[in-house]
């Protein structure tokens, strides 16, 4: 029998909570505590381990050599490497006194062989736990959805026409506006008329074209409030036998939902926008279809998709729209002569939830002033309006320098190239992101292989050009300052981006410029220079992981901003606010980015500067 103090264990704590009931009867059983005194090492860097601690009391310094990398507090665990892979990444030593829960490696063993969900946690590389988390949230996708509202599926809109309009004109109403039912007035009375009513009225009953509408549509309206949940709308269906329902907003008809939106909301609707953006006649209509995207990214992270594939479906959706956008209100002249560009996460196609604009247009030739004048801002403008925060640093269609002629921007890139300032660096870092959505593709070619030809084996160009990665804290003082808040010390708080992911995304940029590799994706760039023999096959596949961990913990901590609307913490992840097997996960991450960071630094000579 198990004494009080094993009761006490916390079988809620991550991984612990992917244990049946026998296997934490079994655990308690066998559980024991541990005393150690301050300045104790407890688990010795590159040793085994026979023992996983999980703390109860106190605090633990990790320490790689004198580098101190974190400090772990009540519930944290260590060291699953010293236990199941034979070997502490970094040394274990208390802090103060500190009590322990300690379970003995055969048992830690043998339930990672019976348990997957348990086992993932002890996974060697990031990439293998988040594709084990990714697996556990996809059991949540049926039900997330039907506690979706119902202001979050694709809707039709609502268009009204009068009791007299006739079959012929309803009819044409319909193709005009790309919907398949109306909603009908006659005097106080608001009726529904469908494609299928006004052709079994044809059809089957041999009606007259000029048969008013009020004679063929029903009035007996079933509705749903938009903030209604998805079950409310199923449940009318089943009962009325209904395969569409008018759907409510301040009492007024705003709108249809479909069986098959609903299907689209369960199956992710990234299948139904592209046909959104392709049948926009407006910017309206655009307006609609990023809301769209916005509202399927969140969606498919519920339904459990890895992040890379949410980000690549993303990308693909908003080059859409931009491109569409762009055909809507370029002029002519424009259209013909220019290229547009998508830039930064978005030209890398690792952008999930919308952050700045970052974009750009080169003209293979001058075009009319004015022409360019009145493109700029409806370009911009737009996309103020379908929610895409201006660039803080300018970096937009609106910007002269940032829309000019491909001969005056390989100017301003040698201009940049040769200014070796930090701000120069950062504009030739978001510019070598860049991707062709509209026009002539060639340009942005040509501008590119002019960047590389400027920089390509200048040791001391690149060497200015990656010290940028020197922007932001260090991952050291990071991991010290945020790790160190987990008990007690510091903000609480970590950036995801400064911390992570721009040293991986900009080290490996400045890695590709020296290689002269053009594919734009992160991850692609890491293959190509595994490819050559510039990186690690090993270590490439832990900074994709490292990246994608960055990622997902990025969507989560942007998710939970747009929700409380505090959209400026949208890259900071607090750390009581993730689980024991998160900061785990966090941890090995920036272990990865500290390892690149110094290969970057010592590749470049960075300590001269």
């Amino acid at each position: 029998m198990p004494s009080q103090s094993m009761q006490g264990f916390d079988t809620a704590n991550p991984p612990f909570d992917r244990l049946a009931h026998q296997e934490v009867e079994e655990l308690r059983a066998v559980l024991d505590i541990g005393y150690f005194s301050p300045d104790e090492m407890i688990v010795r860097q590159g040793h085994a381990s026979d023992l996983l601690h999980i703390v109860i009391k106190g605090a633990v310094e990790v320490r790689d050599g004198n580098t101190l990398l974190a400090v772990l507090g009540p519930k944290d665990s260590f060291d699953s490497r010293a236990v199941v892979h034979g070997a502490a990444g970094e040394d274990f030593v208390a802090v103060e006194e500190t009590l322990c829960y300690l379970i003995p490696r055969n048992v830690v063993l043998d339930l990672i062989r019976h348990n997957a969900a348990f086992a993932a946690f002890f996974y060697a590389d990031v990439s293998r736990k988040l594709d084990a988390f990714a697996q556990q949230r996809k059991t949540e996708g049926v039900e997330s959805v039907l506690r979706a509202r119902i202001r979050e599926a694709r809707q039709g809109g609502a268009v009204f026409v009068d009791g007299a309009t006739t079959i012929e004109q309803a009819g044409h109403c319909m193709k005009d506006n790309d919907i398949n039912a109306l909603f009908v007035r006659d005097g106080q009375r608001v009726g529904v008329v469908t494609g299928m009513n006004l052709s079994k009225a044809v059809v089957l009953r041999r009606l007259a074209l000029d048969t008013p509408v009020r004679e063929v549509c029903h009035f007996d309206v079933v509705s749903v409030d938009g903030s209604d949940f998805i079950f409310d709308a199923l449940l009318l269906m089943t009962k009325h036998n209904k395969r569409r329902l008018a759907i409510r907003s301040d009492g007024d008809y705003v709108g249809f939902l479909e069986d098959i939106d609903i299907l689209g909301l369960l199956a992710g609707n990234s299948q139904l926008i592209p046909g959104r953006i392709d049948r926009a006649r407006n910017l309206d209509d655009l307006a609609g279809a990023a809301r769209d995207i916005q509202g399927q990214v969140e969606r498919l992270h519920r339904q459990g998709l890895k992040v890379d594939l949410i980000a690549e479906i993303t990308s693909d959706l908003n080059r859409r729209l931009f491109r569409k956008l762009f055909e809507m209100v370029a002029p002519l002249a424009i259209r013909q002569d220019g290229c547009l560009l998508l830039m930064g996460s978005e030209g890398r196609g690792e952008q999930t939830v919308r952050t700045d604009q970052d974009n750009a247009l080169l003209l293979a030739e001058e075009v009319p002033d004015g022409d360019l004048a009145q493109f700029r801002e409806a370009f911009s403008g737009a996309l103020d309006r379908f929610g895409f925060p201006p660039c803080p640093g300018n970096v937009m269609v609106r910007n002269p320098v940032w829309s000019q002629t491909l001969e005056g921007f390989i100017r301003q890139l040698k201009a940049w190239v040769f200014s070796r300032d930090a701000a120069a660096a950062m504009n030739i870092a978001i510019f070598f992101d860049a991707v062709a959505v509209a026009g002539n593709p060639d340009l942005v070619v040509r501008a590119k292989e002019a960047l590389i030809d400027l920089m390509r084996g200048e040791a001391a160009l690149l060497a200015h050009f990656a010290h940028l990665i020197e922007t932001f804290t260090t991952p050291n003082l990071g991991v010290l300052s945020t790790i160190m808040a987990s008990v007690g010390v510091g903000s609480g708080e970590i950036d995801l981006k400064r911390a992570g992911t721009f040293p991986i995304v900009h080290g490996v940029r400045t890695l590709a410029i020296d290689k002269g590799i053009l594919v734009n994706p992160t991850a692609a760039r890491i293959d190509a220079l595994v490819q050559i023999g510039s990186l690690d096959t090993r270590f490439g596949r832990e900074l994709t992981s490292a990246l994608h961990a960055f990622m997902e913990f990025r969507l989560r901590s942007q998710l939970r901003a747009l929700h409380r609307g505090t959209i400026g913490a949208e890259s900071v992840v607090r750390l009581d606010e993730i689980t024991t097997v998160d900061r785990d996960m966090l941890r090995d991450a920036l272990r990865v980015v500290r390892q690149f960071r110094e290969l970057v630094r010592n590749h470049y000579n960075l300590g001269a500067f």
